[in-house]
């Protein structure tokens, strides 16, 4: 039995903030990638105090604003599967 060991980790949250409407990520491969609000809908409709209450939740896997009832993947903003297209 052969064992690989260069499989390539998931990256994950190690920090998160909101600057305005900017949802700020920061991985734990050294990345920070950055997504606005407005691409999923209850973000989009939520006021900028309400962004800044991100948490991370799972272990970095995924973020949740309790207030506004939202959990969102880091694996699926890094996929880019937004719900959304970019504003005009």
């Amino acid at each position: 039995m052969s064992v690989d060991y260069n499989i390539i980790a998931e990256p994950i949250a190690q920090n998160v903030w909101s600057t305005g409407r900017t949802i700020v990520i920061e991985l734990t491969d050294g990345r920070t990638v950055s997504f606005p609000a407005d691409r999923f809908k209850i973000l989009s409709k939520a006021t900028d105090e309400q962004l800044k209450e991100v948490k991370i939740r799972l272990n970095g896997y995924a973020l949740r604003w309790e207030d506004i009832d939202e959990d969102i993947t880091v694996k699926g903003i890094i996929a880019g599967n937004f719900e959304l297209p970019l504003p005009d």
